[in-house]
């Protein structure tokens, strides 16, 4: 998939031209790309004159940044004891068989990406799955087949 170069060159002119302002800017990728393009780092590097080593270091310390796209959508399936205890692997199988993918993937058309994380702190009501802002307690393969069905 292609960038826009144009919205790229937007976003890194909108800031101060200074090194501080290189980690909004990998934020603003985030945002309006759903990762941060290697088009965007080494225009950055070029404009800003940092390595580009230095500004993968910065995209890949932070989990907040992805290096490859992500979807519209993000399901993150809690696997802490509670939840693994109480089906939370299933849930995950679930939904793999169901998007075709597996986590840490996301779906051709970019409308999911599927995660597993260790915890959700909402052990009371697991397992629990978590799209986007939306938490969804008591998950089961049939319910979250459902729930997934509203994020179009």
């Amino acid at each position: 998939m292609a960038i826009d170069i144009q919205k790229v060159d937007e976003i890194v002119f909108g800031y101060e031209q200074s090194k501080e302002s290189l980690l909004p800017i990998l934020q603003d990728f985030q945002r309006e790309f759903s990762y941060v393009p290697e088009e965007g780092i080494k225009r950055l590097s070029d404009i800003f004159g940092v390595p580009e080593s230095r500004i993968y270091a910065m995209a890949t310390f932070y989990k907040a940044f992805s290096l490859v796209p992500k979807g519209r959508h993000t399901i993150k399936v809690c696997m802490g004891t509670a939840c693994h205890l109480k089906g939370a692997p299933f849930v995950v199988e679930a939904i793999e068989r169901e998007l075709k993918i597996k986590p840490g993937q996301t779906t051709e058309d970019r409308r999911f990406s599927l995660e597993t994380v260790n915890c959700v702190g909402t052990c009371a009501l697991a397992p629990v799955v978590v799209i986007d802002e939306d938490y969804y307690g008591g998950s089961t393969s049939e319910n979250i087949i459902k729930n997934l069905k509203r994020y179009t």
